[in-house]
């Protein structure tokens, strides 16, 4: 029994820190210059594209929503793989430290789209550093929600009924 409730919770807590991950990357992609620029130069007028396209009832561009589609997946890559793998760890190990909810979600968060690269290319986008640190935030968001709903209690064992 305790099980399937140890497993709610992990549920219903990755199920409010996703969209806590979501709206802190919102809010640095909106403040940070140099996230907007990112953003617009990875897609956002192929999506303006597609729903005016659509709005005339003309078929979607093949190669804008093949563009569409990979930073979607991206991007739910990002929000949904650091609070997940945290909460499992934590779980598993028993962890109930908000360090760690905290900092492996957002260390994972920053991490991969350095990990996913192809290659490494010697000449850096300029606010590469700065992008970083927005999803570090997000992923420290995210699993920082996480330990609130759920993670602060991981490891416990059931006290004994008398």
């Amino acid at each position: 029994m305790r099980f399937l409730g140890r497993l709610l919770l992990l549920t219903v807590g990755l199920g409010l820190a996703i969209p806590f991950g979501f709206l802190a990357l919102l809010v640095g992609v909106t403040l940070d210059p140099a996230a907007r620029d990112l953003l617009g130069a990875l897609g956002l007028a192929s999506v303006e594209a597609i729903v005016s396209d659509l709005a005339d009832g003309v078929p979607a561009d093949a190669e804008a929503f093949s563009l569409v589609v990979e930073l979607w997946a991206g991007l739910t890559t990002l929000l949904v793989a650091p609070p997940a793998f945290a909460a499992l760890v934590g779980e598993v190990a028993g962890w109930r430290s908000f360090a760690w909810y905290g900092g492996a979600a957002g260390a994972l968060a920053a991490a991969l789209p350095w990990l996913a690269r192809s290659r490494i290319s010697e000449a850096a986008l300029p606010a590469e550093g700065r992008i970083t640190a927005l999803l570090f935030l997000a992923g420290a968001v995210s699993g920082l929600v996480y330990w609130l709903v759920a993670g602060h209690s991981a490891g416990r064992a059931a006290s004994p009924v008398r």
